[in-house]
Formats: C-alpha cells, sequence, structure tokens
C-alpha cells in the first residue's frame, strides 16, 4: 500500500522544514511526497535541494490558490491512499503513517482520520486547541460535525475528477469535499483516536476575526449546497468547537 503525501506551499520555508521532518521520520517507508511550489522565493528551493529524498517530487508553477495547488498535486499521485500534510503541519508522532495503513487494510474502509492538535505558531510545544473528532455518523454530519482534515486520508479512487476541491471556494472547499464524500450511502470511514497532526495556529481560516468569518461565511454556503441545512447547521458546527478549547 503506497500512501501519496500531498504539500502545497508558498513562500513557506520557514515552516516547511518542520514538515518535512516529521514526514522523513515515519516508520511505514511506502510514500510519496508530492510538493506543489507555488512561490517565487529562493528559500524554499534551497530548503528542498539540502533535503533529497528519492519518493519526493517537486513541481514549481502559479497557481490559483491553496485548493488549485492541492488538485495539481492530487493529479500527479499515484498512491492507494492520499492525504495532505500542509508546510505548517507536523505529523504527530513517527507511527502516523503506520497507524493509517493498518487501518486501510481493511478494505471495505473508504477513508480514516483521527484528532489534531491546534498549537501555537511560535512555540509548537504548546498545545492551544484538541480536536477530539469521535466516531462518524451521518447523524452527526447533519448537527455541524466533519473530521479535521489534516487529518483525513482517502481512497484516492473515492476522489473523482481532476478537481476534487472546488477552487472557487478560497478557505472552505476542504468542508466542501468532506459533506460530499461522508454524505454518500455507505460511505466508511475509520477513526483513529489518538492526535495524528499537529497545526500551528494562524493559518488560511484561522489566523484573524476576518478570516474566521470569512470561514463561516462560505461553510454556510456549503452548507446550503450540500442540502445540509443553513444557519442552524452552521451555529452547532461552530458550538462543536468550544470544548476543543479545553485540553
Amino acid at each position: 500500500m503506497k500512501i501519496s503525501i500531498i504539500t502545497a506551499t508558498r513562500n513557506r520555508a520557514s515552516v516547511l522544514g518542520t514538515a518535512l521532518d516529521s514526514l522523513a521520520s515515519q516508520t511505514f517507508s511506502d510514500w510519496e511526497h508530492l510538493v506543489q511550489d507555488g512561490g517565487d522565493d529562493t528559500a524554499t528551493t534551497a530548503l528542498l535541494e539540502i533535503r533529497p529524498d528519492p519518493r519526493r517530487s517537486i513541481v514549481r508553477a502559479p497557481d490559483q490558490g491553496l485548493y488549485d495547488a492541492l488538485n495539481r498535486a492530487i493529479l500527479r499521485a499515484s498512491g492507494d491512499i492520499v492525504g495532505v500534510l500542509h508546510s505548517d503541519d507536523i505529523f504527530a508522532g513517527p507511527d502516523v503513517l503506520g497507524s493509517l495503513a493498518n487501518a486501510f487494510a481493511d478494505p471495505s474502509i473508504t477513508a480514516v482520520y483521527g484528532d489534531l492538535e491546534y498549537v501555537s505558531s511560535k512555540k509548537p510545544q504548546q498545545v492551544l486547541r484538541h480536536w477530539k473528532a469521535g466516531s462518524f455518523s451521518p447523524e452527526k454530519l447533519q448537527r455541524g460535525w466533519a473530521p479535521p482534515h489534516p487529518t483525513l486520508f482517502l481512497r484516492r479512487s473515492v476522489l473523482g475528477g481532476a478537481e476534487p476541491y472546488d477552487k472557487g471556494l478560497d478557505v472552505s472547499a476542504d468542508y466542501d469535499l468532506m459533506l460530499r464524500l461522508f454524505r454518500q450511502p455507505d460511505f466508511s470511514a475509520a477513526y483513529i483516536p489518538e492526535v495524528l497532526v499537529q497545526m500551528r495556529s494562524g493559518g488560511l481560516s484561522n489566523g484573524s476575526i476576518c478570516k474566521i468569518a470569512r470561514r463561516s461565511y462560505q461553510d454556510l454556503q456549503v452548507l446550503k449546497k450540500n442540502g445540509m441545512g443553513g444557519h442552524g447547521a452552521l451555529a452547532l458546527k461552530v458550538l462543536r468547537k468550544l470544548p476543543q478549547f479545553v485540553t
């Protein structure tokens, strides 16, 4: 079983190194790393040059944002399983990919996910939020539940066409993809009840009040688009986040 790890990056050399370290430390070795670099800095190029790995493929090209970059990288994927490692994310331990591979050994499983920790951007050892995902059910999906996207790995076969992420949604395309997939009849997802990924705070959708507001607005549009309700479902989604701050 081969796992494709996707990293879309743009001028993020200051944090990309720790993501590369966490991938290199994995005890499971049958992976490929597809880097989609939309930046123009020499620092990222230099970093990747001094960290060569035959399993890593790098493409530097302009893109229309994060989700366009992810779509481009997914087109290059050859693994049975696909997941994302953002440039400012870290696999929480050396056995993350091994745990995912063990879960996917069951051929009926379509998706595997786990828990997520938000950590300080300046002090990654400081945990700010703990997202305990819990098991999946269609009923919970209707009440605002979703798995943490950075921990979600999918069989490549379910990603469909050339653009699984709607690049017209600049902050909520991940939520849109998850709703589209998880609401399919007989969709089978396995939950690993442990932290798989640590995510630095201050990212695309959680770095400021304005970003949070934009995310909420797009989440509402995504809920309506997928026939999952409106403001009530969004309110439940927001309320689900409150326990994450009790670490």
